[in-house]
């Protein structure tokens, strides 16, 4: 039963002093009504959805659209197999029909939903308990008769009763069972069922997917005690839910930007996957509402564990450790897993933040045993960019890939279609070592940022630290005095790659630059033509000729580069700039401060949602801006 330690853990921490938590709290979960859109009532064809998902379950649900009533949740959903099992597996159905839907709603952690007509109405809600379990309440005040079954079943879905449970298997790979009450009477027949309630004004019933090497027998036992105890669990979802905003939610803020806060740790939760195959911990996906990304990718790791070390740490722990598992005997870090280890990806890696999550947990935590756990990972992983992906040896470093590929140095970049890379050749460095024949500023100040991390974990485990200090060279050298900004350098002869990107804003959030070179640098990241757009900071100048404003990273906002460069306008001392430049993240963003999901990224001059939904990496984001706005008194 893996993840029964998180919830143990969030009963201890969160249950056992909720009193206290919930009384200082400034705004609990309540206040988030609707907190994102799911409502989708699936034809069975979809193939990604955003769902109501927790507790790092491989399996979700959605609210029926008003207008098309299925007499219950929508799902389930597998979110690794992409297959919905019915349109609804727990439909109450009366004279053939699925009851309408009254009304529902999304709260962080819990969704409801109101059937029926009249005074004969049938509320239900359901809560996550474990990555294994959902527990599905139903009050019916007024007794009537109801009979339960799945709408829409998959042609595939082979069905049994066994007691008072159903046992399911078909579409995908993993097995769902549903228990229900002992006074209920159960029928299957084929790929479907019938549970019929005879008076029952409130049963709970528990939805449990079981995913391959899962025991059938004790989880028959788990969730029929689960049943039993909805009450106590639903506070514990409560208090754990109302823990996480508790640790995030500022008393400071206004709604909407609380809002904000609220559905980046709910796109964060929701993306949260169990152990699983290939998983060796659990781990943080970018996105479960679409397939591709159903797998662990490296730099998208750290950029989740720096956020959530805040609210849930010993997640972002092992949302690291799921990356470090795969690491290379000398020391590089892939670029991405599956639960299918054939699907892993290690022709490339992901720029160097490694460090950096590691010590958004230290900060948090001061949890001395992570750190000595990996440090000697990370030495090992910092000492393979000097040695795999510096052509020339002169200690700066260049993007590449392992099969000498350009398609797979672009993905290393993370920027996979980026500009500065157009016309870009690749160059061998040694076995398996492949360079990109430019040198990139961001790696370089990424690595810089990890030399001091790891001198300090250094000198919090009284290790011996020695590694050459490149830093003073790295802002020095990627400066264009001319253009005053910064940019890649071609190996060939030195000269920059003079087309103005959002690699330029990295110096500003590692503290690298100068003063001189950001009040040269600041002309054109406040320029409305270049970098100060609409929604601000681009990944490439606004009036560059070869700008696409859908073009994945040659043009669109994407939000971990805005937090950049306005990070770095409160770095060189102008908060109050930071402030606006964030506000207009906040206040512009298509749906964001409403119902709708947070988007991989943005249009630049409209705001307009683009590319994939429910994105962690966005959110991830969104929650360090949250929480350093106003960090340092500027004005509203």
């Amino acid at each position: 039963m893996k993840n029964i330690k998180y919830y143990i853990l969030m009963i201890l921490l969160f249950g056992g002093m909720g009193t206290a938590v919930l009384a200082s709290q400034y705004r609990q979960r309540e206040a988030f009504h609707h907190i994102i859109n799911i409502q989708l009532t699936p034809t069975g064809k979809e193939r990604q959805t955003g769902c109501f998902t927790d507790m790092g379950a491989w399996m979700g649900f959605t609210l029926p659209e008003n207008d098309k009533p299925t007499g219950g949740l929508c799902g389930l959903f597998s979110i690794n197999g992409r297959r919905w099992w019915a349109t609804s597996l727990l439909s109450i159905v009366n004279n053939s029909r699925p009851l309408p839907t009254v009304n529902s709603d999304y709260l962080p952690g819990k969704v409801t939903l109101k059937l029926g007509q009249g005074d004969k109405t049938v509320d239900e809600q359901m809560i996550f308990v474990d990555s294994r379990t959902a527990l599905l309440r139903m009050d019916n005040p007024s007794g009537q008769a109801l009979t339960l079954s799945a709408y829409r079943p998959h042609a595939a879905l082979v069905v049994r009763a066994d007691g008072h449970h159903v046992v399911m298997t078909g579409p995908t790979d993993e097995t769902v069972m549903l228990t229900f009450p002992q006074e209920v009477t159960i029928h299957s027949t084929g790929n479907n069922y019938r549970a019929d309630f005879h008076g029952l004004k409130t049963a709970v019933i528990a939805i449990s997917m079981l995913l391959p090497g899962d025991r059938i027998s004790p989880q028959k036992i788990y969730a029929s005690a689960l049943s039993t105890q909805y009450d106590t669990l639903e506070a514990a979802n409560a208090a754990r839910w109302n823990g996480y905003l508790a640790k995030v939610i500022r008393r400071d803020m206004r709604l909407e930007y609380d809002r904000v806060a609220a559905k980046s740790v709910v796109t964060l939760i929701s993306n949260w996957r169990s152990q699983r195959g290939g998983l060796l911990h659990d781990g943080i996906i970018p996105s479960h509402a679409v397939g591709y990304f159903v797998g662990c990718w490296a730099w998208d790791s750290w950029r989740f564990s720096a956020a959530m070390a805040s609210f849930f740490p010993e997640l972002a722990k092992d949302n690291i450790r799921v990356m470090f598992d795969y690491q290379q005997a000398d020391g590089m870090i892939i670029d991405c897993i599956y639960v299918n280890p054939q699907e892993n990806n290690a022709r490339d890696s992901k720029p160097p933040l490694a460090s950096w999550a590691v010590n958004r947990v230290w900060e948090e935590t001061h949890d001395t045993a992570f750190v000595a756990e990996m440090y000697p990972k990370l030495l090992a992983y910092y000492r393979w960019w000097y040695r795999c992906r510096d052509h020339n040896r002169n200690g700066i470093c260049e993007y590449g890939s392992t099969d000498g590929t350009l398609e797979a140095a672009a993905w290393e970049s993370g920027m996979d279609n980026a500009i500065r890379f157009d016309g870009a050749k690749m160059l061998p460095n040694g076995p398996g070592a492949w360079s990109i024949d430019q040198e990139s500023v961001d790696l370089n100040g990424y690595l810089a940022l990890e030399y001091t991390l790891l001198k300090k974990f250094a000198g919090i485990l009284r290790e011996e630290f020695s590694e050459p200090d490149l830093r003073d060279r790295v802002a020095d050298y990627f400066f264009d005095s001319t253009e005053g900004f910064f940019f890649d350098r071609r190996l060939a002869d030195g000269s920059f790659v003079r087309e103005p990107g959002c690699e330029g804003y990295l110096p500003f959030w590692t503290r690298i630059a100068t003063r001189s070179q950001w009040e040269k640098a600041r002309k054109k990241l406040e320029d409305k033509r270049k970098f100060s757009t609409y929604i601000p900071f681009p990944t490439v100048a606004a009036d560059n000729p070869k700008y696409d404003r859908n073009g994945y990273w040659r043009g669109p906002i994407w939000l971990d580069q805005t937090y950049y460069a306005i990070e770095g306008f409160r770095n060189y001392g102008e908060p109050a700039k930071a402030d606006r430049y964030t506000r207009q993240v906040f206040g512009r963003l298509e749906g964001l401060t409403g119902d709708a999901p947070i988007h991989e990224n943005y249009d630049t001059f409209t705001g307009g949602r683009l590319q994939a939904s429910h994105f962690s990496w966005s959110a991830a984001h969104l929650l360090l801006l949250y929480k350093d706005y106003a960090k340092q008194n500027s004005s509203e």
